[in-house]
């Protein structure tokens, strides 16, 4: 008889059972020990109102705890030059694979960093230049705007057998171009800006932020220096005096006993103010610099940032600045028609990181356009660049929102990609609002019910069909769509932009409608913030008009700032506390004289362990309160400073609005915060602890006091949730209809739906791009469909 077969399937492998990422009771920032099977090799959507701890379950649990197992892969010499990382609170974390976070940090903004440094395609320029560039200059150095030429001779002693002393010269070509520094642009400071000639130097000659007459580190070096007489006026200095006041060589000088360094005023100021990216200062520091400073484009380099020696060396009729200079799809087909058996890999590798930006959408970019000014969704997809050809697989993806910024024709691009980076076998992690982007998951959790601490659960696990019918905010708003107004306002005047030309913008002459709500549209790339930031927010138009530009660059602030002291609510609040008990307002911050004096006002104290992860334990004395046990002690309408800061803005709101605690100046600024939808926030809640969303809202909320007539606000529904969109249609009628005008670059349909008026700039991107498409309502351009956008307008609203 033939041997029986058994029918039964085989058991399956011990290795095959991982095949979902477990996390049991997280609790990092709002989450409430939540609970989640997340499928591996599956694209999984997390959704969720702003607030309600996406972020913190997929980037503060998921791909930190990731991270920081990798982290203890190497020795503990090489974990003491990487960051340190702290554990999750979570209790169990299983079936983790390595996270690549591709998220939506602004790129470093150091002058001198491009799209071209941080994406590898200058190396690569360079060394091709290196091998085929006519005439031949050097090696790749030679054309990097980051090296300079160095020169060097002199006497070296050389240790072989007998001790002798040889001469030697040292040469090392760079492409920088000296006259700038590799910045392409000149600083020119106004003098008169800095200090005041017909006063001497003990009478506070100084003008400059933050140099105050008795400051040791800055001022007193001056006065007591002794290359100086602090008791003459500047004017009266003598030539060499003056050398030494405006352009001294760093000279250590003692004062009082201490080693200082002395450092003429003009190099001081370079370093101190102009080596850093001008919107990452302080508002008051950028006032100032952008009133004592004017940046013009190096004459000598013409703004290419590079030596003569590296432009003059070309390969047929390109040099590297020209290729630096093109659009990145115009230097795609040029690379391409390069034909050079002798650098064929470079070749084959250069054409796949410049294709990569083509199909992500960023060919209209260049590769030396600075890395600063790229938006946050351009800043995201420049990271995926590397990852687009990448072979490995079984590895977790984790985006944030990585639709932000992008038009509807260019979201199906997006999900294209995505789905490609599932389907080679990797685990994709995404955080989004839009439907399009929600709606090709394969598996989704949805965090809520609100923000905050109403948020921090899971409402719903499953399919785009279950999320539908499941009854929760992202359920039930998920298929909302905006229409178009039947009546829209009448303008009440209009600013006329007469040949704007800034980056790729044509020309354009365009008259933008005053007293209304006018949304400016267009494909990534087209020219909509060229049109309105350059034109508008910065143009002559804007000091007759006071407009006030809200746009995305990120809120700097550190653990110890929160949104108290970033909206000044705090100083209103101080001043009601300081009067209400008869004391200083000195004695209510947390940051000054009130700071409790284990923990200096953090309500934390850290213990650095070397290449372990740091702890912070919640301080004994003030057990978490941040200031002294005294001046809890004083109190306001009942309550002390920390319960204070310990309420919603709601709370708050309620509790400044009358009674004993009754303060009109707090009350109007947490009527703002309320405004924007921001009434769950508690006022002393870290800032870093902030979704992109919040901090956007938070930004605007402090931007409504101003004495503006005209609010820019670049995307304001970036980081939204689709019930709060509504939210903030009405924020921006209240506005309109309070007398304001509102120019919104937006490409959210419903934004566009709402409007009054719209802009649409296109056809295409880059070169292809910066002419007016279209002008007049949304109704109209519904109606025509002659656009890009109109196309997607008219499928949004179902026309």
């Amino acid at each position: 008889m033939a041997p029986r077969t058994d029918s039964q399937p085989p058991a399956p492998h011990a290795a095959d059972r991982h095949d979902v990422i477990r996390v049991h009771g997280a609790r990092v920032n709002n989450l409430k020990d939540v609970s989640v099977e997340i499928p591996k090799r599956r694209l999984t959507v997390l959704t969720g109102v702003s607030g309600s701890g996406k972020s913190s379950l997929v980037f503060g649990t998921i791909a930190a705890e990731s991270q920081r197992l990798i982290n203890e892969t190497y020795s503990a010499f090489v974990q003491g030059f990487m960051p340190t990382l702290a554990r999750p609170e979570v209790d169990v974390l299983e079936g983790l694979t390595t996270a690549i976070i591709v998220d939506q940090q602004r790129m470093g903004s150091d002058p001198r960093s491009t799209v071209g440094t941080a994406t590898d395609a200058n190396a690569m320029l360079r060394i091709l230049f290196s091998r085929l560039g006519e005439p031949h200059i050097g090696p790749p150095s030679a054309y990097a705007f980051n090296v300079p030429s160095v020169r060097a001779s002199g006497a070296i002693t050389v240790e072989r057998g007998a001790r002798t002393t040889v001469k030697a010269t040292f040469n090392r070509t760079g492409g920088m171009c000296p006259r700038c520094e590799g910045r392409g642009a000149v600083s020119d400071i106004d003098l008169t800006q800095l200090y005041d000639d017909s006063k001497s130097l003990a009478e506070g000659a100084f003008t400059i932020p933050g140099w105050k007459s008795d400051s040791f580190w800055t001022v007193r070096v001056y006065a007591e220096s002794g290359f100086l007489d602090p008791n003459k006026p500047i004017r009266e200095f003598t030539k060499k005096e003056m050398q030494d006041f405006l352009y001294r060589e760093p000279t250590k000088v003692k004062v009082e006993g201490v080693n200082l360094t002395y450092e003429g005023l003009i190099p001081k100021i370079q370093k101190s103010f102009l080596s850093k990216d001008k919107e990452s200062l302080q508002p008051h520091i950028r006032a100032f610099v952008e009133r004592a400073v004017t940046f013009t484009t190096c004459p000598e380099c013409e703004g290419t940032r590079l030596a003569e020696g590296a432009r003059s060396s070309r390969i047929g009729r390109i040099s590297i600045a020209d290729a630096c200079a093109m659009q990145i799809s115009d230097l795609a087909t040029w690379v391409a028609g390069l034909a050079e058996p002798s650098v064929a890999p470079l070749l084959t590798a250069l054409r796949r990181t410049l294709d990569s930006f083509v199909e992500i959408g960023l060919g209209y970019l260049a590769l030396d356009r600075a890395s600063g000014t790229l938006s946050g969704g351009e800043a995201q997809r420049v990271k995926m660049i590397r990852h687009l050809g990448s072979s490995l697989t079984d590895t977790t993806y984790v985006f944030d929102e990585p639709t932000a910024g992008l038009h509807p024709h260019d979201i199906q691009r997006m999900n294209d990609l995505l789905l490609r980076l599932r389907d080679k076998g990797n685990t994709v992690l995404v955080v989004e609002h839009k439907p399009e982007t929600i709606v090709i998951a394969d598996h989704i959790v949805d965090l809520g019910p609100g923000a905050g601490t109403a948020g921090g659960t899971v409402c719903f696990e499953g399919t785009v069909e279950g999320l539908r019918a499941s009854g929760t905010v992202t359920g039930r708003h998920f298929d909302d769509r905006a229409s178009v107004k039947e009546t829209v306002r009448k303008p009440t005047g209009t600013l006329e932009i007469r040949g704007a030309s800034t980056n790729n913008l044509r020309d354009v002459d365009v008259d933008v409608p005053l007293g209304v709500l006018a949304v400016v549209t267009g494909v990534a790339g087209s020219g909509k913030s060229s049109l309105v930031h350059g034109s508008l927010a910065k143009g002559p138009l804007a000091a007759d008009k006071e407009v006030v530009s809200v746009d995305q660059s990120p809120i700097r602030g550190s653990r110890r700032s929160n949104p108290a002291t970033y909206t000044g609510l705090l100083d209103p609040i101080r001043k009601a506390f300081a009067k209400a008990n008869g004391v200083k307002p000195a004695l209510f911050s947390a940051n000054s004289e009130g700071a409790c004096p284990t923990c200096n006002g953090a309500g934390v104290v850290y213990t650095d362990l070397a290449m372990m992860a740091g702890v912070a334990t919640t301080c004994e004395e003030c057990e978490g309160k941040r200031f002294q046990a005294a001046v809890l002690e004083y109190h306001l309408g009942g309550r002390d400073i920390s319960e204070v800061l310990a309420m919603s803005v709601t709370e708050a709101e309620e509790f400044f609005g009358a009674g004993e605690a009754r303060t009109p100046a707090a009350h109007a600024v947490l009527a703002r915060l309320a405004d924007v939808g921001l009434g769950y926030l508690s006022l002393g809640q870290p800032l870093t602890t902030l979704s992109g969303g919040e901090r956007q809202r938070l930004k605007l909320a402090t931007h409504m006091a101003d004495k503006g007539g005209v609010y820019i606000l670049d995307e304001p529904t970036a980081g939204l949730h689709l019930a709060d969109v509504e939210q903030l249609l009405g924020l921006l009628d209240r506005l309109v209809d309070s007398g304001k005008s509102v120019i919104v670059v937006e490409h959210h349909q419903a934004v566009m739906a709402h409007a009054d008026w719209i802009i649409d700039l296109g056809p295409g991107a880059g070169h292809n791009g910066g002419r007016i498409v279209f002008e007049g309502t949304p109704a109209d351009l519904v109606a025509a469909r002659s656009t890009l956008t109109g196309e997607h307008l008219a499928a949004y609203v179902g026309a």
